[in-house]
């Protein structure tokens, strides 16, 4: 999909992001010149990137080729209403529009539903407008100590030297680094099977929800000291402190994999496995996880 033209132009909405933080430096590498998108203060531009303070609302000043969008997928149809020069589009989504499409919280229905939308409209516009478009669906992102999964989780552990889970914890998982997400984007530029598709990307591991938690235990040098608290004394506790909901409680328990067979496939994707790697972890104040509710309320995300 790239051409042997000497300079390539890109945008990269989200570009402070998990994936962007490993994006970036690969695009330059690549030989891109890149207009790196944020909402907050811009960090200094370097050779091969500019970067500009913008929300996605509104035009902007670029003749971009490539688009690289890591922000949510739902604000990108209406951006390229006014953004029309674009060629091909990596646009990420999340397994979320499936794994949560049944949920038993509205709120997280109305995830789901906003980015099987967002999907629909952003194909249909680049169907319209002829251009080259290729959807990334990862789950469980990590890798750079900003996540709100494996990072909470290991901050949960410096802070209280041991972590609860639910039941016996044997939902399988799939956990996927930022910077293989970086790589999957020029992959999926690099070859034509994949213009216009989707592709699910898990990580190259698939362990239990426990066996995730010992591998962090492990990656920060301590001894594994995990509290089983059964499912019917959360559900109690659910009741007693309404911002646990039970449809995350419960998904602890069960399988969120995916298959990422067809992007191996076509863009030769290949992730690297959780354990015995980067996770990536960052020392930050816990402190404001002051007593078991704020550590239940945490878990609750996971």
């Amino acid at each position: 999909m790239l051409t042997n033209s000497p300079t390539k132009s890109a945008l990269v909405t989200g570009a402070t992001s998990q994936i962007g933080r490993f994006l970036l430096p690969r695009l330059e590498s690549a030989g891109f010149t890149v207009t790196a998108i944020t909402r907050q203060s811009p960090p200094p531009n370097s050779a091969g990137i500019s970067w500009q303070q913008a929300d996605l609302q509104s035009s902007l000043d670029s003749q971009a080729d490539f688009l690289f969008h890591l922000a949510p997928l739902p604000l990108l149809p209406p951006f390229l209403a006014h953004n029309s020069t674009l060629t091909r589009i990596i646009a990420f989504s999340s397994t979320s529009c499936f794994t949560k499409e049944n949920s038993p919280e509205r709120h997280e229905r109305a995830i789901a539903a906003q980015l099987k939308e967002a999907e629909i409209a952003f194909s249909a516009i680049c169907q319209a407008h002829n251009i080259s478009w290729t959807i990334l669906r990862p789950t469980l992102i990590y890798g750079c100590g900003i996540d709100k999964n494996v990072t909470f989780i290991a901050q949960l552990i410096r802070r209280f030297g041991f972590f609860p889970i639910l039941g016996r914890g044997t939902g399988l998982r799939q956990p996927v680094h930022a910077d293989d997400l970086a790589a999957a984007c020029l992959q999926a530029c690099l070859s034509p099977a994949t213009a216009n598709k989707a592709y699910n990307l898990s990580g190259g591991e698939t362990l239990t929800y426990r066996d995730m938690v010992e591998a962090i235990f492990q990656q920060l040098g301590k001894k594994s000291r995990i509290i089983s608290i059964p499912l019917p004394v959360f559900k109690i506790l659910s009741r007693i402190i309404s911002r646990l909901p039970v449809a995350m409680i419960t998904r602890m328990n069960q399988d969120l994999c995916f298959d990422h067979a067809a992007a191996y496939q076509d863009f030769a994707y290949s992730p690297r496995t959780f354990r015995d790697n980067n996770m990536g972890f960052e020392r930050r104040d816990d402190s404001h996880f002051s007593n078991f509710s704020n550590i239940c309320l945490i878990n609750a995300v996971f």
